[in-house]
Formats: structure tokens, sequence, C-alpha cells
């Protein structure tokens, strides 16, 4: 007969490993908008929107991004050991998988966004011609593209939701404890038409949510046996 009972031992160092990962994507999601440079944000296709894109600061914000998206997988995982056992066992499976694929999903844009756009601007410069920056709708615009980044960018929302259904009912956590983070990866795509500080606002209702969770994750806890 297998046992499948986790021990207590197993679940605290899940619970380190998740916090740590948590709170570091937090921090990075917050990077992201705070170190982006951002130009005339309603028509970067200028030159002085290429000064943006071929800037350091373009380059290590989507990197920060990148890294973001990735740790989130990762703490969802390492949440998964967490609420093994207890009545949100599936729940987190189905967190963990929606959101590796919503991660999968997005991280290709990204990539496009930061390296595709730094060389195009760099080009674009260096000739003083602003039609290269056409190429920043191609990159930016097709309809394949955009569709795997926003049907990523949801995945990612409704992993983040159900992780904060499979917190609610574990038993092992703080029920409110995965609401601010799934909070604001709900509003992930709708930040994207907002002014600067929308988008680094939005950054820090990510990392408070993320740290929120962190913190709970660190706190002595009961086994959902107890709790219930």
């Amino acid at each position: 007969m297998i046992d499948t009972t986790v021990r207590p031992q197993t679940r605290r160092g899940g619970a380190t490993a998740a916090a740590a990962l948590f709170g570091v994507s937090g921090l990075l999601f917050l990077l992201y908008p705070a170190v982006r440079p951002y130009s005339d944000y309603l028509n970067e296709t200028t030159l002085d929107g290429a000064r943006a894109y071929a800037s350091g600061g373009w380059v290590a914000a989507h990197v920060f991004g990148m890294l973001g998206f990735v740790l989130l997988g990762l703490a969802m995982q390492a949440l998964r050991d967490v609420l093994r056992g207890t009545p949100a066992d599936r729940i987190g499976i189905a967190a963990t998988v929606v959101t590796w694929v919503g991660v999968g999903l997005t991280l290709p844009y990204y990539g496009a966004e930061d390296f595709a756009l730094h060389s195009v601007a760099i080009r674009a410069l260096g000739d003083g011609s602003p039609d290269l920056l056409d190429l920043v709708v191609q990159v930016r615009g097709g309809g394949t593209q955009m569709t795997m980044f926003a049907s990523g960018l949801v995945l990612v929302a409704a992993g983040a939701v159900t992780a904060a259904v499979a917190i609610w009912r574990s038993g092992v956590l703080a029920r409110w404890s995965g609401i601010p983070l799934a909070v604001g990866f709900a509003l992930f795509v709708p930040q994207f038409f907002g002014p600067p500080w929308v988008r680094v606002a939005h950054g820090v209702v990510l990392a408070a949510g993320a740290l929120w969770l962190a913190a709970e994750l660190l706190r002595p806890r009961r086994d959902a046996a107890d709790a219930r």
C-alpha cells in the first residue's frame, strides 16, 4: 500500500521554496514596468520610441518580466507541494498546469518585444531613418503572436485565480492570501492600455500580492486534517 501522507517537514520545505519563488517573482514584476523606458507610450514607432527600444533599460525590463513568469510557474509547482494531501490537491495541480501553459504562450512575445525591437531600434537610430520602425508593428501586431500573447496572459490569470481557489479550500493557508495576486494577474491585460503610472501601479499590486502570499507561506500553520 502506498503511503500518501505528506510529512510536515516536506510541507515546510515546499512552503519555503514557494515563498522565495513568489517573492522574487513579485519583485521582478515590479521592476519590469518601473525600469522600462516609455518615451511616447501611445506611439512608439518614432525615433523617440526607438531610443527607448535601443536602451539597456528596455532589455533589462523585459528580461525581468520573462524571469518573473518563469519563477511564477516554479512557484505554482512549489505551492502544489504545499497543497498536496489537502482538499485542494487536484485544484493545485490544475493551477500549476494552466499557469505553465500560459507562461509558455506568453514568453515568445516577450522575447520578440525585447530582442527584436531592440535590434530594429539600434539599426533605425544608426541610419537615422524612422521608416525601419514600421517593423515594430509587424513584430508586435501580427495575428498569430497577438493571439498567443493574449491567450497566454489569460491562462496565467486563470492559473492564479485557480491557485487562489485552491488556497481558499486547502485549510493550510489563510483563505484570502491568494486573492490579491489573482487580482493582479487578472488585470495584466487591461494595464497595457494605461499610462506609465498605471503600469507601475500594477507592478506594485503584483509585488504586494506575491509578497503577501510569500509571508503567509512562511507562517506556522496547521495540517489540513487539523483544520477540518
